[in-house]
């Protein structure tokens, strides 16, 4: 008696029908697009981008630093955004004070011996100092561990701002600056937050050039 071949996941797979490639993509830039034209004409987060890259100028020209902080994905976005001050973004200038969340070590002891909502508010009580800016990323803007890290930054004086997503949600009003974008999902949300990440450093180094 023959048995027939054991069925492979590669097997099953292959008889999956074949998406239509070039649709997703076109759909993903369509959707993309429409999020930027609504963020672009939404005047309040325009003003509050405006506000905060004045805040963050003003607070790294007086010595002070800018700490950030996400979940996943806006954890990377909050990295990338440090690493421009720290490195270079488009001129050559003296590295500018800003620290990300990210450092394993920290990240699963505090998770471990406190829980993981206090892991970003354990990190803004170790580092952050009066007249330091931290900014938030919270594509949900539910993140429990944001939230205690603003609360964490208020109670010692440090600005705050919040880069938030789908309303705002629980985080809504919780910081002194808020950017809340549009977008159906976390990822056309967490490209705007990059965008205006981007866009910040490049008026943080208009700020400091004008300044000289």
């Amino acid at each position: 008696m023959t048995h027939p071949e054991p069925t492979t996941r590669t097997d099953r797979l292959q008889d999956l029908p074949r998406p239509e490639y070039s649709q997703i993509f076109t759909s993903a830039l369509l959707a993309a697009r429409s999020a930027l034209q609504t963020l672009e004409r939404d005047a309040a987060a325009m003003q509050a981008c405006a506000t905060l890259a004045q805040r963050a100028s003003d607070a790294l020209k007086a010595g002070r630093k800018i700490l950030t902080c996400g979940n996943g994905g806006s954890m990377a976005d909050a990295m990338h955004f440090a690493e421009e001050l720290t490195g270079r973004f488009r001129l050559d200038r003296p590295a500018l004070a800003a620290i990300a969340c990210s450092d394993p070590t920290h990240l699963t002891c505090t998770a471990n011996d406190y829980g993981f909502e206090h892991v970003f508010s354990r990190w803004v009580e170790a580092l952050g100092q009066p007249g330091d800016l931290l900014i938030v990323l919270s594509t949900s803007g539910n993140s429990p561990n944001i939230a205690k890290a603003v609360a964490a930054a208020k109670s010692r004086g440090l600005h705050t701002a919040a880069l938030l997503g789908r309303g705002g949600g629980t985080l809504k009003g919780a910081a002194s600056i808020e950017i809340i974008v549009p977008g159906e999902t976390s990822d056309r949300i967490q490209e705007l937050h990059m965008l205006i990440l981007h866009a910040l450093v490049e008026a943080i180094e208009a700020g400091l050039l004008k300044s000289r």
